[in-house]
């Protein structure tokens, strides 16, 4: 079982930097691959970025080149960098941990509760 909360969201203006956490509880996270997604209001939840146990990351074309993920396993702590942000970024953020990779079909088992990122134009 793994817990996963997320942080970090708030209100910042467009071109502006938010950095976002996921505090994961459990002494696997080190071998689970970590993701984040969102959701904004009207729409489906969509992919965001990826990480494995290895560090190889996945972006979606949306944020790539402006997001980062990263993760820290001595802390069980995943990261999501957010820069260049645009009012289109806005949306409900959420991590999820997932036992095995298999691209875009990677079936996350665990989520977070969310936290909400808003981008003024």
């Amino acid at each position: 079982q793994v817990q996963l909360v997320e942080s970090g969201g708030g209100l910042v203006q467009a071109g502006g930097s938010l950095r976002l956490s996921c505090a994961a509880s459990g002494r696997t996270f080190s071998s689970y691959v970590m993701g984040w997604f969102r959701q904004a209001p009207g729409k489906e939840r969509e992919f965001v970025a990826a990480i494995r146990s290895g560090s190889s990351t996945y972006y979606a074309d949306s944020v790539k080149g402006r997001f980062t993920i990263s993760r820290d396993n001595a802390k069980n702590t995943l990261y999501l960098q957010m820069n260049s942000l645009k009012p289109e970024d806005t949306a409900v953020y959420y991590c999820a941990a997932a036992r095995i990779y298999y691209g875009p079909s990677t079936h996350y088992d665990y989520w977070g509760q969310g936290t909400q990122v808003t981008v003024s134009s």
